[in-house]
C-alpha cells in the first residue's frame, strides 16, 4: 500500500533566472497529507513573500510505501 504526503520547497533565489537559492533562504513546509493543506500553505508563503521578485515555492510529492 502507498500514500502520497506533500512538500512546499523554495525561497529567495539570486536571480530571476531561480537557479540558486540565497544563503539561508531555503524553506521547506510540511510534511502534508493532503494536496489541499500544501496548497494553502504555499498560497500563504507565497502571498507573504508577493513583493520579492526572486521569491519562488512550489509543491512537491513524494511516495511513501505503508508496511503491510
Amino acid at each position: 500500500m502507498t500514500s502520497e504526503r506533500f512538500w512546499v520547497v523554495g525561497g529567495d533565489y539570486t536571480c530571476t533566472g531561480f537557479k540558486e537559492l540565497r544563503d539561508g533562504s531555503a524553506t521547506v513546509m510540511g510534511p502534508y497529507h493532503a494536496r489541499d493543506e500544501a496548497q494553502a500553505a504555499w498560497r500563504r508563503v507565497s502571498d507573504e513573500n508577493r513583493s520579492k521578485a526572486t521569491a519562488r515555492y512550489a509543491i512537491t510529492s513524494e511516495k511513501v510505501v505503508l508496511p503491510h
